[in-house]
């Protein structure tokens, strides 16, 4: 029993189980979004699906229309969740500049003193 208290106490259960509730409620906002593209595809160019087209005989309108709906999916995904994610992130919590760590620095220093010390001390005969 104690083993499943620490599995639910101790492990990423809850940022698990929310991230997957999240995850599936922002998937219908995407496949809304999505079908609101294509619609707007299909009356610029005709019906955005393909899986009627078959060229001699072939059937590849599925995958066409497969492949437009992921290449929308993509630019949906990243041009309204990618880009603004990231300029947020780089507006409220901007990175560190990177510098010497202080334990680094802290040997740098004691070198700099080793060698300004060994440099004014004349050489031992």
């Amino acid at each position: 029993m104690s083993g499943f208290k620490n599995f639910i106490l101790k492990g990423n259960l809850v940022e698990l189980a929310v991230a997957f509730i999240m995850a599936t409620a922002f998937a219908t906002v995407v496949l809304a979004t999505v079908g609101m593209i294509m619609d707007l595809l299909g009356r610029v160019g005709g019906t955005p699906n393909f899986s009627s087209y078959s060229p001699e005989g072939i059937s590849v309108g599925a995958f066409l229309t497969a492949l437009v709906s992921f290449v929308t999916i993509a630019a949906v995904v990243y041009f309204l969740v990618v880009v603004p994610y990231m300029t947020a992130q780089e507006k409220y919590f901007p990175k560190e500049q990177p510098g010497t760590p202080d334990d680094i620095a802290l040997l740098q220093e004691i070198r700099d003193l080793l060698a300004a010390q060994s440099a004014t001390r004349p050489p031992s005969p």
